[in-house]
């Protein structure tokens, strides 16, 4: 079962820990724009590690930060209670609570981390080459563990201030506090110990450590483990959002709600607002918007047989495998795909409901992946709130 242990964090030395002007968002959700805006923040933003200018400038800036003590390791090891609190899609108030620690890395066939998501090349080689230069894991992967009773020894002690803090632009609250009892740590290790966890989010850099794993050999301590939050697999800690597809380079007048009726019923429906989610789950449909209008996607029974998972993802690429040739880009959030059309900037868009925490699951444990971008965990661990040094965390 995977090994989880303390480490020594490396964090931002503020004053009463409050951080909201350096933390940033994982790499993968930040646009250049975003990135342009963290920058100006505050010059020793995250973002300036997470998306360099280069992969020796941010080694450069890591070394620099560590000597003029904007960044300070802690003395010994600890785990970190993370817990974020936002509102959900339907403006609920809601909180995940889970630990910060290093977990050892597996390949995905030894059971012990269970992957649900493919990948993509790209990312991974940006993300490899970040690490060999940096030697930090800058952001953590996102696991998910079945053992009962995970969030109540994440807990924070009562009356006692985070370590670190911070609102980010999307409201979403991020506090940290050091777990340094032994009594503590030893029952979460014991925890996450008893049953393999489920990779929610991090597929990337999982892959990525266990490539940099592979090629350091197990003479490079640091590089047995990886910086992973992990939470409690339940309904109450977790919220997945779709991941929608954005389309473009279709031929000139092409009809893609015509192409898609094979695999769909195909229904017009009013233009996307804040309904569409409920109007989607309602119907039991996707939804296509273009230029033209918006239409409702039910899925056909032979699209649904042919799809590798009961998931619209799977169901939509059985439908896109015989478009033309075209170009297909990811995007969360109904207002930025909806926009996207809008602009001009994709000819088309689909947007799909989210998998289940279920079905996140039972498909870990079956082996066979999702597509990738299939599932978009919501809100996203803070890149800056603890830092991973591997050359710290040798032992």
């Amino acid at each position: 079962m995977p090994g989880f242990s303390p480490f020594r964090g490396v964090l931002y030395n503020a004053e009463g820990g409050y951080v909201d002007d350096v933390i940033a968002p994982p790499y993968d959700v930040i646009s250049p724009d975003d990135r342009a805006a963290l920058v100006a923040r505050n010059d020793y933003n995250a973002v300036r590690l997470e998306l360099p200018d280069s992969y020796e400038s941010a080694k450069s800036l890591w070394n620099q930060w560590l000597d003029e003590r904007v960044l300070v390791a802690d003395d010994e090891p600890a785990f970190y209670a993370y817990r974020m609190g936002f509102h959900d899609e339907a403006g609920r108030p809601r909180q995940t609570t889970g630990i910060l620690g290093a977990l050892t890395l597996t390949k995905p066939d030894e059971g012990e981390i269970l992957p649900h998501e493919h990948t993509t090349s790209k990312d991974k080689a940006d993300r490899l080459d970040l690490l060999r230069t940096t030697r930090v894991n800058l952001s953590p992967i996102w696991a998910l563990s079945p053992a009962p009773g995970l969030s109540g020894l994440a807990e924070p002690r009562e009356g006692h201030p985070p370590d670190a803090r911070a609102t980010d632009s999307g409201g979403v609250h991020h506090r940290l506090w050091r777990i340094t009892s032994p009594a503590v740590i030893a029952q979460i290790t014991e925890a996450l110990a008893s049953q393999p966890v489920l990779i929610a989010d991090g597929h990337h850099r999982f892959e990525v450590g266990n490539a940099y794993r592979e090629e350091r050999g197990p003479d490079d301590a640091g590089a047995q483990r990886i910086l992973a939050l992990v939470v409690e697999l339940s309904e109450e800690q977790l919220s997945v959002r779709a991941i929608h597809r954005l389309i473009s380079g279709l031929p000139d007048g092409f009809d893609l709600a015509a192409a898609l009726e094979p695999h769909f019923d195909v229904f017009p429906t009013e233009a996307i607002d804040e309904s569409i989610l409920r109007r989607m789950d309602d119907a039991g449909a996707l939804a296509l918007q273009t230029t033209n209008g918006t239409w409702l996607l039910r899925p056909r029974d032979a699209t649904v047989a042919a799809a590798t998972h009961d998931l619209d993802s799977s169901r939509l690429d059985v439908a896109l495998a015989e478009l033309p040739t075209h170009d297909l880009r990811f995007q969360h959030g109904w207002d930025l795909v909806a926009a996207a059309v809008e602009k001009g900037d994709a000819q088309a868009a689909v947007l799909l409901r989210p998998a289940t925490v279920a079905q996140i699951a039972d498909i870990s444990r079956g082996g066979v992946r999702m597509p990738p971008k299939t599932t978009f965990f919501y809100p996203k661990p803070a890149t800056g709130l603890v830092f991973r040094a591997l050359d710290l965390d040798a032992g």
